[in-house]
């Protein structure tokens, strides 16, 4: 599939369910792949697009994998999964240059590209804690769901306070697991926990230590083939 055809409208008569999970992905890695297994199937979801991010806003000084090699990685991870797509939407516009995207533009553009759709985003926890600091943060939590992977211990209430009150919904749900905002959902998702870490993975290839089953297998041969984090 090409990088164009991912982003033309698709001819679906159904609303289709999209999950869109952002990252640096520097490697992407089983835990990953375990959170979008784990959404797709209690979301009941027709496509999780994970999207490299050229350069997060909040990792600016972080250095960064080369963008190829990132989303290189990205394809060869979800080629294993025919509801898994390797996204292009925050890609460098020139090949090469890092470039800042923000959520709220991803989703948009997303948004207008496939009005039909209902989209859902893909977060962890600690990630979600820090939303009051990205742009127009209001704006994203009336744009799409969300789908927050848990950790072990942590308990929805934590989420409920970085949400502003004014997007607290009128009705709350019997559903320990669910936050109803007024146009939209913050879904806690406790059916998986991963202890692998990008950072690991990366601490284990500088230490010439084996990352086998730290991610996918064909993620590990592009890892040593191209002698990354090394």
């Amino acid at each position: 599939m090409t990088s164009a055809s991912l982003h033309k409208p698709h001819a679906h008569a159904h609303r289709r369910s999209v999950a869109l999970f952002g990252g640096t992905f520097d490697p992407i890695h089983a835990g990953h792949i375990a959170v979008a297994q784990a959404a797709l199937r209690r979301f009941h979801l027709d496509a999780v697009h994970f999207i490299p991010s050229s350069r997060p806003p909040h990792k600016t000084k972080q250095a960064l994998t080369p963008f190829i090699h990132r989303y290189a990685m990205v394809a060869l991870a979800c080629s294993e999964h025919k509801e898994f797509i390797p996204s292009l939407a925050e890609a460098p516009p020139d090949g090469t240059a890092p470039h800042v995207f923000y959520t709220i533009d991803t989703v948009r553009r997303y948004r207008r590209e496939h009005p039909d759709d209902h989209f859902y985003f893909i977060g962890g926890a600690d990630q979600f804690l820090e939303i009051p600091t990205w742009r127009s943060y209001e704006a994203l939590l009336d744009a799409c769901d969300f789908i927050i992977a848990s950790r072990p211990g942590f308990r929805l209430d934590a989420l409920r306070l970085v949400i502003p009150p004014e997007k607290l919904g009128r009705t709350h749900s019997n559903d320990p697991n669910k936050i109803v905002l007024r146009k939209s959902v913050v879904h806690l998702l406790t059916t998986v926990a991963s202890h692998v870490s990008s950072t690991e993975v990366r601490h284990r290839l500088e230490k010439h230590q084996s990352i086998h089953g730290l991610v996918p297998g064909r993620v590990e041969e592009y890892i040593l083939g191209q002698a990354l984090y090394r």
